[in-house]
């Protein structure tokens, strides 16, 4: 199953990017959904139905149950991913991960308490030199537990103040790792330009691995109607590692049509204890391709790494990844 799997999705990359994306280039020519062939297709399109379908109607069943009944008419945001990844660093070789992530929303619990099981914790991501480089999908940490637990969040609009959530659940490995989290997010216009300030702030215990805190402050401007320019500051520590980490990145997005974009990364990590220092420096292109409907995607990352531990010297890496999401109606945009 794990071999079919990949070899139908390796197939679609292929064609990507041998000229599909130029086809659609500027939205000039007859709009497509998707680049596979008819033969798989036949074969995606049945797995994403049943698939899209049962997530659904299983996270709705169980909102339901704990809920109201119009757990069968607001919006739900339960999902199933399917990844696989094949990552080479120069002097580190090639890595392959085939991934699972799962995310189960009862919206309807309680009107502001909402129950939420994950396959895995925010805090789990790893260090900012893993976070800042694409080479680790956003979403991809330690698969091998899950977390249970009730989040309480303000109703109120991060445009016009601050908008706050408690949560508090366990990880469910054994023994039994309880947590709790506060996030806190804010959105400001910068006078009346068309700069913006995004704050995202979050301070979270585990029984097992201790304190964390983590903010990130993002500001940026469109710079036309395609293209958006990112400046990005992230502040991290984690009590099992007793480090101040931090970095830097400026960022070029480029919507190059509705199912392909680039991002251009100039990336710089460092570590304070007693001895600030920069630990690397990066650029990294990311293309994302939209291959099949709004589920079935192709990321395309290479990097060039100056890193510290090698006395800056330049070093080459590349990931490609392919995910396929099952949801019954996809509300996200994944090119984020």
């Amino acid at each position: 199953m794990r071999l079919r799997f990949t070899y139908l999705l390796l197939t679609p990359l292929a064609c990507a990017l041998s000229g599909h994306a130029g086809a659609e280039s500027g939205d000039s020519a007859a709009p497509t959904d998707s680049d596979l062939p008819d033969w798989a297709i036949e074969q995606v399109e049945p797995l994403r139905n049943s698939l899209g379908t049962w997530v659904d109607n299983t996270s709705r069943s169980l909102d339901g149950f704990f809920g109201t009944p119009e757990s069968h008419d607001v919006d739900n945001e339960s999902y199933l991913r399917i990844g696989h990844e094949v990552d080479w660093m120069e002097g580190d070789g090639v890595d392959n991960d085939f991934n699972l992530r799962y995310r189960v929303d009862l919206p309807t619990a309680e009107e502001r308490l909402r129950l939420i099981i994950e396959s895995d914790p925010e805090e789990t991501q790893g260090t900012l030199a893993e976070q800042g480089s694409g080479r680790l999908a956003n979403d991809q940490r330690d698969r091998r537990t899950s977390t249970l637990g009730l989040g309480w969040l303000e109703s109120s609009d991060k445009r016009k103040s601050w908008s706050n959530r408690v949560s508090a659940g366990v990880r469910l490995r054994l023994p039994l790792d309880p947590y709790v989290r506060f996030t806190s997010k804010r959105l400001w216009q910068l006078s009346d330009g068309p700069w913006q300030l995004e704050s995202d702030n979050r301070l979270s215990w585990f029984n097992h691995n201790g304190y964390s805190a983590r903010t990130r402050w993002d500001v940026g401007r469109p710079l036309s109607a395609s293209r958006h320019l990112r400046f990005i500051t992230n502040v991290q520590w984690r009590e099992e590692e007793d480090t101040l980490e931090y970095g830097e990145s400026a960022e070029l997005n480029h919507r190059i049509n509705r199912r392909s974009a680039l991002r251009y990364s100039a990336i710089a990590i460092g570590s304070s204890a007693s001895n600030p220092r920069m630990t690397d420096y990066y650029l990294q292109t990311r293309y994302r391709r939209d291959l099949h409907k709004g589920v079935l995607f192709a990321d395309v990352i290479p990097e060039l790494h100056f890193p510290r531990d090698a006395s800056y010297e330049s070093r080459w890496a590349m990931t490609l990844r392919l995910e396929m999401y099952f949801q019954r109606r996809l509300s996200r945009n994944y090119f984020n």
